[in-house]
């Protein structure tokens, strides 16, 4: 049985980053380093995408996570993307040797269900949680939970207060439910239902596949100026954006943070190229810094991707804290649009 090991490297780097693989007869064996973030997971991907193409008779390949102790949402973002290009091939996709801190981070996300892992034995959950990874200082600050839960508190003492005009309001503009519901993606992609105040026909989604030729937006989201979908009472409600009180619940869960980066529904993530998963190393947050420069002027994603990005390079407490302020500003202001 012929083996040989050879080294895949990426170039476009600011570094070299090896991931070197064993070939045995049809299989390909993928060795991962200490480390999956963004750095090496657009060369991981690459590597993947090179064995399909070099190799057309691999009929399987092995990903080994022996000594992976740390992956954020960009490596699962690459794993992810390699999974579905061998699907494409039909080619088997394996995961051997799941470290605790890898499998903590596919369980958060589900997809210990998705990938096919050889087994092993199984983890306590609180080796579990201390396996998660500390993909952004922003995750494992215990004051900012603490200014989410009284932030949270006092939004839904508000909702409390509001509900009964606004859920009349709903019902004699449109028949239908009080609330909306719809899956987003939190952090680590780790799937969740927001909630709204329906600002929509119940027929909104189903009609949206007819409106994605207006789509005004370049890149992996949907927004068009004018929506036909959207009630009379529910533009309204965008407009003050009452209809996001309820994510104060949310908030409160901990699914998503006061603020933080724009919560994207799961197709836009299943576009997202592996450099743009980096908007999952932090809680999604009802506002952001897209959410003070212009969210309903906004109209190319990679604009989204550098708002996201900025907040997580320039996160502290009183950069929080200041975002809430000029939230709080803009609702006063005539036009300033909904997400």
């Amino acid at each position: 049985m012929a083996t040989k090991v050879q080294g895949f490297m990426t170039t476009s780097q600011p570094k070299e980053v090896n991931f070197p693989v064993t070939f045995s007869n049809d299989t390909a064996i993928v060795q991962v380093p200490v480390r999956l973030s963004v750095l090496e997971a657009v060369a991981f991907k690459q590597t993947c995408q090179e064995i399909t193409l070099a190799n057309p008779d691999t009929r399987q390949i092995i990903i080994d996570f022996h000594q992976t102790t740390f992956m954020d949402s960009s490596g699962l973002g690459a794993l992810v993307s390699n999974l579905k290009i061998a699907h494409e091939k039909n080619i088997e996709f394996i995961l051997r040797n799941v470290t605790p801190q890898v499998m903590s981070v596919l369980n958060l996300t589900g997809l210990d269900k998705v990938f096919s892992i050889e087994s092993q034995g199984q983890t306590s959950s609180k080796s579990q949680l201390e396996g998660l990874p500390t993909t952004h200082p922003s995750v494992r600050s215990w004051m900012k939970r603490f200014i989410d839960i009284v932030g949270s508190l006092v939004g839904l003492l508000i909702v409390g207060v509001l509900f009964i005009p606004i859920a009349v309001a709903i019902r004699l503009d449109s028949p239908g439910p009080i609330f909306f519901s719809q899956i987003r993606c939190g952090w680590m992609g780790k799937r969740f239902l927001i909630w709204k105040f329906r600002s929509m026909y119940i027929d909104a989604e189903a009609k949206k596949a007819e409106l994605e030729k207006q789509n005004q937006v370049q890149g992996a989201f949907f927004k068009i100026d004018n929506d036909p979908r959207i009630t009379k009472v529910g533009r309204f409600l965008r407009r003050t954006s009452l209809d996001e009180l309820p994510q104060f619940w949310n908030v409160f869960k901990g699914e998503m943070s006061l603020v933080g980066t724009r919560p994207p529904t799961p197709d836009e993530v299943e576009r997202y190229e592996v450099p743009e998963w980096q908007r999952l190393d932090v809680k999604p947050g009802m506002t952001g810094e897209w959410q003070v420069n212009g969210r309903s002027s906004i109209r190319k994603f990679e604009d989204v991707i550098r708002l996201d990005l900025q907040y997580q390079k320039n996160w502290n407490l009183i950069y929080d804290l200041m975002l809430i302020f000029k939230t709080v500003a803009i609702l006063f202001k005539k036009n300033s649009g909904a997400v």
